[in-house]
């Protein structure tokens, strides 16, 4: 089952695994600024511990068997997500996480991961016939839509966009034919028109106070209103660290979670916020850049999937909390609180690894 022989490790990707390294660590930092009296900073660093060794087991298995596992892995996490729905633990509103003994799983968070390597497998294994028309589609599409639509059951809107964003843009990278393309999006604005009849009235509210925060600065808008002051403030070199009166006095809400990327704009400013972007940016780049190697379609595709996961919540978490999009609760990886979250991202990068790594050894 495993393939860690000394051809792969010689090609280990100390640039992916230092660029890992370097922004979970600016996340302790960061929340050991927001959460020092409450100790949730050392509860990150265990989920990392945690996340670093399910990453090597990840980059232990070769890609080629993952592959083929992808079918069974996608509706055991397609299962799960069902059970979310019929006994899962409920917390602030939501029903997300199933409970085994001491620990909390959080279903939705792993199935970024096998929707893409499903996904990957089905694209591969119809290599040669050209961009997807609607037929060629039709699979996919419900490969996406089952979990998506049990996700927004949860209820968690956010997540829910995320794994249609993921899959899109993987079947949107194999190629989609540009006629089949446009039924789609009108397809899509149909859907959203319908669907916008469906959601709960926070939900609404959200997507209501991006266009107007002012309107509620109290209550919807509070959130939004106090982040773009904390990401204001902070100014070209941020007040300095655990100096920023927003997030030291609790102004931000969520500050360890959705909006920790306010109490980092804060304290280390605008030099500070265009570092993190630009680690981010570089781990985007060296993401593509594994894609572009890879020595096969599956591995290529599953690589783009998994750059496509940082993309979509960096873009989604630094737009949430400048007022730029609504605030939908996708965390920015690593530098937000979460444990389920912490250990998939390292569980991805762990997978883009397993494919850079194994770009440059023959397996039959």
């Amino acid at each position: 089952m495993f393939g860690l022989d000394r051809r792969v490790i010689a090609n280990f990707d100390w640039l992916l695994f230092g660029l890992t390294v370097i922004i979970a660590g600016v996340g302790v930092i960061n929340l050991y600024s927001a959460t020092a009296e409450t100790g949730i900073y050392m509860r990150q660093i265990y989920w990392l511990g945690l996340g670093l060794g399910a990453m090597l087991l990840v980059v232990a298995i070769p890609y080629q068997r993952l592959e083929k596992a992808a079918p069974f892995l996608y509706f055991l996490n397609l299962a799960a997500l069902a059970a979310v729905l019929v006994m899962g633990k409920t917390s602030g509103g939501s029903q997300r996480w199933l409970v085994v003994g001491p620990i909390h799983i959080q279903p939705s968070e792993t199935m970024k991961l096998i929707l893409i390597l499903v996904l990957a497998r089905y694209c591969h294994r119809r290599e040669g016939t050209g961009a997807f028309g609607f037929k060629e589609l039709i699979l996919p599409l419900v490969l996406i839509a089952l979990p998506a639509g049990l996700i927004v059951k949860e209820p968690d809107l956010g997540t829910g966009l995320l794994i249609v964003a993921i899959g899109g843009s993987v079947l949107l990278f194999n190629g989609i034919r540009l006629q089949t393309l446009g039924l789609l999006v009108a397809g899509g604005i149909g859907l959203g028109a319908v669907g916008w009849g469906h959601l709960k009235p926070y939900q609404k509210q959200r997507v209501l106070t991006f266009f107007d925060p002012e309107g509620d600065p109290l209550g919807a808008g509070y959130h939004v209103i106090q982040s773009k002051i904390a990401v204001g403030s902070g100014q070209l070199w941020g007040k300095g660290y655990m100096a920023g009166t927003q997030s030291q006095l609790k102004f931000i809400p969520e500050h360890h979670t959705d909006f920790a990327f306010s109490v980092l704009a804060e304290e280390w400013g605008l030099i500070g916020g265009l570092v993190v972007v630009a680690l981010f940016g570089l781990l985007l780049f060296w993401g593509l850049n594994i894609a572009y190697h890879s020595k096969d379609g599956f591995a290529r595709l599953v690589a783009v999937g998994i750059t496509t996961v940082f993309f979509w919540q960096v873009v989604i978490n630094i737009g949430m909390v400048t007022g730029l999009l609504p605030v939908v609760g996708i965390p920015l990886p690593f530098v937000s609180y979460g444990g389920s979250s912490a250990v998939v991202n390292l569980m991805a990068l762990g997978l883009l690894m397993n494919v850079s790594m194994r770009r440059f050894v023959f397996t039959r």
